[in-house]
């Protein structure tokens, strides 16, 4: 690898060890609970320790950030798309960009391993899964029962917005947490632990899948690699926090590498289990039918009976896996109950909440418009605007597998711009399928802006500045800045380091030394 991206990876791998440590003073940790003190290390979460510990965090942040965009700037300098030359005029050798793929993975996993043992940030929804599954662990039923129904450590750690709600996630991932409880009891800190180590098996797989799967569609697999699995946001998100993302958004991205790969059923079957985790890997399901299509017509024509066959096959697979899920758990399609119980988060970054704000406050000097109303209205618009979206996205990237998956990273992409709610580490549902597509310097540049807003506003104690009007203007000047590092031109000195070296014998032009 060159020495550029070397020296980004080690960098970035500081960073996440900052980041692990300033999260046992800044993080979320467990409420009524002396395990900090028990260890002798109280102190970092008051005082001048916690102040220390956020100097920690924050420094952790801006480096991985800095680590991300140097990486980012190194790899679309001699980017490898099917469609693309590299900078110099010259295709690069796919024989050396998969060789440091290779390499490239091992440091993913480098990045993300010290946040497993960082104390949860941005987020309590972990002691909610945990909360969650104890209730079906103890006999009750998580979907039609809340985590007050039980009172305990695990209900006094979570988000307390929670307690009264059912359990969103499908019957998968419940019974995965109910056999984290069984193991760890109520303890929240074994129970996290253990949370991030069944998940982590996710992580491993989009590691291996985001690459393979854009080399499969011409794509470069580094600039895959570098747009989701080396993503501050992600990573620090869904291994930091961690969050369901962690665990589902692999096995859909492996899912839909294996049909691509024409492995069609074992593909399926991976994507069916995502979906058994959390819902909204379904999107992607619709999408399978034009990849196997693909892989027909590239050997003979389609006839009618290949899809009804196909979409037999898809039926089946899908509703076999979860439904054998569901007869596990016991408790039937309730989930579903949970699912509405989103519209409880409200903040600007969908459309149809941006929107209700926007209404309630140019009707604020002529009457007073309350927001819950309006933003019903505006969030019923939505789902209707949602689902005619989705089937003209389905219907529109139909022509061959490439576009197929292009129109998942589409599909998901407006389901985080119109459904009623949305948080950071909801985008990796369409970052582990972005690198499917051919993203110029200026939209990846929107997507570091976005993503480094998005670690900003989001604070690591699960605080939000989004209705801060000058935290709000230092994060975006924060975020433009490192969205415009991807754009602007190299400085002489970065320009040498990327400069291929003379060959033995050559005269430098500036000494004619040899």
């Amino acid at each position: 690898m060159r020495r550029p991206v070397v020296s980004s990876l080690r960098l970035g791998l500081v960073a996440s060890i900052l980041v692990t440590l300033g999260s046992y003073g800044v993080g979320d940790i467990p409420r009524a609970n002396t395990w900090l003190q028990d260890a002798s290390m109280a102190w970092v979460t008051y005082g001048h320790g916690k102040s220390v510990a956020g100097l920690l965090f924050w420094a952790g942040v801006a480096l991985m950030v800095w680590a991300w965009v140097r990486l980012g700037r190194t790899f679309l300098a001699h980017r490898s798309d099917a469609d693309v030359p590299d900078a110099d005029g010259s295709p690069t050798a796919e024989t050396a960009v998969d060789g440091e793929v290779s390499g490239l993975r091992w440091w993913a996993v480098a990045w993300a391993l010290p946040l497993m043992f960082a104390v949860p940030v941005y987020s309590r929804d972990v002691y909610a899964y945990l909360a969650q599954a104890a209730l079906l662990r103890d006999g009750l039923n998580p979907y039609a029962d809340g985590p007050a129904t039980s009172p305990g450590p695990l209900l006094d750690s979570m988000a307390q917005v929670w307690a009264t709600t059912t359990a969103p996630y499908g019957p998968f991932f419940v019974e995965i947490a109910r056999g984290v409880t069984e193991v760890t009891g109520d303890n929240p800190v074994a129970g996290v632990f253990a949370m991030r180590l069944v998940m982590l098996p996710g992580w491993l797989l989009a590691i291996w899948a985001v690459p393979a799967l854009a080399r499969r569609l011409g794509r470069d697999p580094r600039i895959a690699l570098w747009l989701a699995v080396f993503n501050p946001m992600l990573v620090i998100h869904l291994v930091g926090g961690p969050h369901v993302e962690m665990l589902m958004a692999g096995l859909l991205v492996a899912g839909v590498a294996l049909v691509v790969a024409r492995r069609h059923v074992v593909g399926l079957l991976v994507v069916a289990v995502a979906v058994s985790i959390k819902i909204t890997a379904g999107i992607a399901v619709p999408f399978v039918l034009w990849i196997w299509l693909a892989h027909i017509r590239s050997q003979r024509a389609v006839r009618p009976r290949d899809v009804v066959a196909i979409v037999g096959a898809i039926v089946a697979t899908t509703g076999v896996v979860f439904g054998v899920a569901t007869l596990v758990v016991g408790h039937g399609l309730g989930w579903l109950t949970g699912l509405g119980y989103a519209d409880r988060i409200v903040n600007w970054l969908t459309v149809p909440t941006a929107v209700a704000h926007l209404v309630t406050l140019v009707a604020a000097p002529f009457t007073a418009l309350p927001l819950p109303p309006v933003l019903s209205v505006a969030r019923t618009v939505g789902a209707v605007a949602l689902a005619v979206i989705l089937v003209a996205t389905w219907w529109r990237f139909r022509h061959d597998e490439r576009t197929a998956v292009v129109g998942v990273a589409v599909a998901m992409a407006a389901v985080l711009a119109l459904e009623p709610s949305t948080l950071p580490w909801y985008y990796s549902w369409a970052l582990v399928f972005a690198g499917a597509a051919l993203l110029g310097r200026r939209s990846l540049a929107a997507i570091v802006a976005a993503c480094a807003f998005g670690l900003i506003v989001f604070q690591p104690d699960d605080s939000i500045l989004l209705y801060e009007p000058v935290d709000l203007l230092v994060a975006a000047a924060i975020a433009g800045f490192a969205g415009w590092s991807m754009v602007r031109k190299d400085s002489p000195r970065p320009r040498n380091l990327v400069r291929p070296q003379r060959r033995s014998g050559q005269r430098s032009p500036s000494t004619g030394a040899s």
